[in-house]
């Protein structure tokens, strides 16, 4: 593999069992919306178990980019909102993330106007903001799109409104629920976004004086109040590195302890590592997950908006059904271009063919080392949890798309005693 200078990669000898007990970090997928709506309370917020993640840095350079202070002790980070300056969000800032479209709804409830461009971020097809934007002018909001930039107002109050989602997605739900939570009268949200992240978010905007109701269900009742007032509060775990670092262990024949769990959360992938011959232990100190030596395929995984199986958990569950025995059929409902991943699980051997929004795999019994690169954050995970597997020493590049959502990932999986090394 030729190298660029500067750039790190992975370094992995495939092979050894994973033992010990990992305390999973805050969600990526909570962390970003919490971090934009601070912008509604004049003060200072206090996160804590807020991952320490490029996406995250991102977040917090938008916010000191437009005036607040912002300062991580560990991991807490602290925002105080009382100076913002600015109403305008530059290109460079905005495309380090798609996540960014997240600032919309709640710099147009702070300023009455925003000027930002387009997000960018992975390349995972087409995830137009149509549906954040069309939400946003029935609230009041005039919208100007020239040239990839975005010229927003309110023409004359932010105030409430009944909004039909055609598909739930999630950071729609986001955006109308901070505009909503300081709009004049009564937002209500139907095909709402039902994910763990979207309670969480609620749960701290209503920690700082909002008043919605219905979170983590289709409809989502918001009434709207003049002002929030700062507050603390902890993120959630992340559903996603737990199904990660699951997939991790039953390709290793490992067992792991995850702490600072929430099993609910995860209700729709525990059946899958049950389907492939793993244990899963839940009690109150944890969850545990203990693999055979040899899984047997999962048959069918669909990947469907929550509390079906999530999107974000199809790649590396993908590598772990590339040793399984037997035949396992993905289909991906939510992304066109999800598959990135499969051409580099193939340099391991793997045995997979995809057509349209259907991949078939068909379990190998090894995997060999491979140098691959990763083109998207859970592309990028699903390497390393091919990796650990593979006969040999692999070397995985691109991987600043893992450190987006994974917390010192190397690390992590040393202490359960991988040999993995970042270059």
């Amino acid at each position: 593999m030729e190298r660029v200078l500067g750039v790190s990669v992975y370094v992995v000898e495939g092979g050894r069992t994973l033992s010990g007990e990992v305390r999973l970090q805050g969600s990526k997928n909570s962390a970003l919306p919490i971090l934009a709506a601070t912008l509604l309370c004049r003060g200072e917020c206090v996160l804590h178990n807020c991952p320490r993640l490029s996406d995250v840095e991102a977040s917090l350079a938008i916010l000191r980019y437009i005036g607040c202070t912002a300062r991580r002790e560990g991991s807490t980070v602290i925002v105080d909102t009382g100076s913002v300056t600015r109403f305008d969000i530059p290109t460079e800032l905005m495309h380090r993330m798609r996540s960014s479209i997240i600032f919309l709804g709640a710099m147009i409830a702070r300023f009455d106007r925003v000027r930002m461009s387009f997000p960018g971020g992975c390349e995972l097809g087409p995830r137009p903001i149509d549906l954040h934007l069309s939400a946003l002018r029935e609230m009041g909001i005039e919208i100007c799109e020239d040239h990839g930039e975005l010229d927003c107002y309110i023409r004359d109050e932010l105030h409430g409104a009944r909004i039909s989602l055609p598909i739930p997605s999630v950071g729609a739900t986001e955006n109308i629920m901070i505009a909503a939570a300081t709009a004049r009268g009564t937002t209500v949200i139907s095909n709402a976004a039902r994910e763990p992240e979207i309670v969480d978010l609620a749960d701290f905007l209503n920690a700082c004086g909002a008043k919605i109701h219905g979170a983590g269900e289709s409809t989502v009742v918001i009434d709207g109040t003049e002002r929030l007032s700062p507050a603390v509060h902890a993120m959630i775990p992340d559903r996603i590195v737990a199904a990660t670092l699951m997939s991790a262990a039953a390709v290793t024949g490992s067992t792991i302890h995850f702490t600072g769990i929430i099993p609910s959360h995860l209700e729709s992938v525990f059946p899958v590592f049950r389907d492939s011959g793993c244990e899963i232990d839940i009690d109150g100190k944890g969850v545990s997950i203990s693999a055979p030596y040899r899984l047997t395929s999962p048959k069918l995984i669909r990947t469907m908006p929550y509390p079906g199986f999530p999107t974000d958990a199809q790649a590396p569950v993908m590598s772990m059904a590339a040793v399984a025995d037997g035949m396992t059929v993905f289909v991906e409902n939510m992304f066109l271009s999800r598959y990135s991943h499969v051409s580099e699980l193939c340099r391991f051997g793997a045995n997979i063919r995809v057509e349209g929004k259907v991949a078939v795999v068909d379990g190998v019994r090894q995997l060999l080392s491979a140098n691959v690169r990763a083109y998207d954050l859970r592309g990028a995970a699903a390497l390393v949890v091919a990796a650990l597997c593979a006969k040999g020493r692999s070397e995985i590049s691109g991987i600043e798309y893992l450190e987006r959502g994974y917390e010192d990932m190397e690390l992590v999986l040393s202490a359960l005693g991988a040999d993995i090394k970042k270059i």
